[in-house]
This record gives C-alpha cells, sequence and structure tokens, in this order.
C-alpha cells in the first residue's frame, strides 16, 4: 500500500513537534495567534519590517511551510499528518486572504505554496464530513 504512514512519517511527525517546543518558536506561535489582520498593510502596520514581530510571523510561515513541503515532496504520509498537524491549518486560515498580496511582493508566485496545497488537502478532507465544517472552523479563527 503505497499510502501506508510509516514508522519514519512517525518519527519525522515527532520531531515536528519537539520542534514547535522550542522556546522562540512557542513565543513566535504566540504573537502569530494572536494577529487579527485582514490585509498586507494590516500586517505591515502591525509587524513592521525588522520588527520582533516580523520575526515572528516569518518564524512561523517557514516552519510551517518546511512541514508541509515534507508532505508535497512525498516524504511525511499526509493521512497522517492532517489527524495531529492542525496548526498548519490554523495558520493558512489566518494568512490565505494576504498570501496573494505577499506573492506579488515578493515577485514569488510559490511563496507559502506548500502550506496552501497541504491546508487544502486538509480543508476537503474536513468538508468531506460536514460541507460546512471550514467555514465555521474560519469563522473561529478569524473571530
Amino acid at each position: 500500500m503505497d499510502n501506508q504512514a510509516t514508522y519514519d512519517d512517525v518519527n519525522l511527525i515527532l520531531k515536528l513537534y519537539e520542534l514547535r517546543r522550542d522556546d522562540r518558536l512557542r513565543e513566535a506561535r504566540k504573537c502569530f495567534g494572536g494577529l487579527k489582520v485582514k490585509t498586507l498593510a494590516e500586517l505591515q502596520a502591525a509587524c513592521p519590517p525588522g520588527s520582533e514581530q516580523d520575526a515572528s510571523v516569518r518564524m512561523v510561515t517557514s516552519y510551517w511551510e518546511m512541514a508541509a513541503s515534507f508532505i508535497t515532496s512525498g516524504v511525511l504520509n499526509q493521512e497522517l499528518f492532517q489527524q495531529s498537524g492542525g496548526e498548519l491549518l490554523f495558520v493558512w486560515t489566518k494568512i490565505q486572504d494576504i498570501v496573494p498580496e505577499l506573492r506579488k511582493l515578493f515577485n514569488n508566485p510559490k511563496y507559502l505554496a506548500n502550506i496552501e496545497s497541504v491546508a487544502k488537502g486538509m480543508i476537503d478532507n474536513m468538508n468531506r464530513a460536514n460541507p460546512k465544517a471550514y467555514e465555521a472552523y474560519t469563522a473561529r479563527v478569524k473571530n
């Protein structure tokens, strides 16, 4: 079975969890979780370039982009990841409206593409159980 999770998948997920326990990353995740921005201008006002807040946002998004790249490259079993990787979906939900503007700003159409791809799979999976599940989730995350 090609899609069968392995012990390597489990060990990588445990390593990703261990990395999330790093004090600086915990602080960055706390900062990111409190963000309530809808536009690039609001993000730049809340997290001016070079600020600690900006560093926190970059740390969180780059961490989850890295984790998502393991899935999109086929190194990590997506189904197993989805069972415990809900924070990736939280991150995507917080920033998805701003990503097109960030891609233009950075002149990088692939910026955060791995997070987007994995999040879309998670959203599809969530909505299979209940077609309005992600809509309800989004309302909770953004309010």
